[in-house]
């Protein structure tokens, strides 16, 4: 968001992360920046529940990323393996299945960032820290599977990119200083509703990357996709994942009261 934008970071950030709460209880974690606010990551094998008090992020934070986890290749024991996950210069997270991750860091002779670290996700920031931004759409272009997902890189300090690929969902809301992305339209409605931003709402078409900065869309380009891939249908969530989200949307409704920003 841009630095004229009055929203409250740290109360939207809390929105965010409730609205996507009930889709993984393994781990959940945050980053931030901004022009004079340093890159810092937050994250613990906890619920969202368990982290939504504590989250902070300072009124000079333009840019943040938040996530919770429901893992499938990478141990939340190990804390790099957690989101958001840092590979060089670049700090991401990701929603989906990167299948061809070995083959990523083989083919590339890419080290991890960690020698134990085995999550999938990291082969998109390895990938994309590889290419420079000038050539991101070709190392998305690269990955074999499902993706959502948004990254900082620390050389390009100004603007946070985000890509959709195939077999997940991405919206993007538009404020007059702001613009925020989201799995789903219902979570942006959850930040014009909490924390006070009306936003135009659309989703983003597969194979469409973006790079926003101080609230605008300034970079838009296509990539091409492999649709090949074939995931198995998401579950639908379990009553404790949906009592998770109850749970985290009420602390939301009372955070907003304290912050002063009513419902409308």
């Amino acid at each position: 968001m841009s630095e004229k934008s009055g929203v409250d970071r740290t109360l939207a950030a809390q929105v965010l992360l409730a609205a996507i709460s009930e889709r993984g209880s393994d781990a959940s974690g945050y980053a931030f920046r901004g022009p004079a606010v340093p890159l810092s990551i937050h994250k613990q094998r906890a619920r969202a529940s368990e982290l939504i008090d504590s989250v902070g992020v300072p009124g000079g934070a333009t840019q943040a990323l938040l996530h919770v986890r429901d893992y499938t290749k990478g141990h939340p024991s190990l804390h790099s393996n957690n989101h958001p996950i840092r590979h060089g210069t670049v700090v991401g997270v990701h929603n989906g299945i990167i299948a061809n991750d070995e083959q990523i860091f083989s083919r590339y002779h890419i080290e991890r960032e960690q020698p134990e670290m085995t999550v999938d996700s990291e082969a998109i920031f390895a990938l994309v820290e590889y290419a420079g931004s000038s050539r991101y759409q070709l190392a998305l272009e690269k990955l074999y599977g499902s993706m959502a997902t948004a990254w900082f890189d620390e050389r390009e300090p100004d603007v946070l990119f985000a890509a959709r690929g195939v077999g997940r969902p991405l919206w993007l809301g538009q404020g007059e200083h702001e613009v925020v992305l989201a799995s789903t339209v219902a979570a942006l409605e959850l930040v014009e509703r909490y924390a006070g931003a009306p936003l135009e709402k659309r989703e983003v078409a597969e194979g469409t990357l973006l790079g926003l900065s101080r609230g605008r869309v300034v970079r838009r380009e296509a990539f091409g996709l492999d649709r090949s891939f074939e995931e198995d249908p998401l579950p639908a969530p379990r009553d404790r994942a949906l009592e998770e989200r109850r749970s985290c949307l009420a602390r939301v409704a009372a955070l907003a009261v304290t912050a002063g920003k009513a419902a409308f």
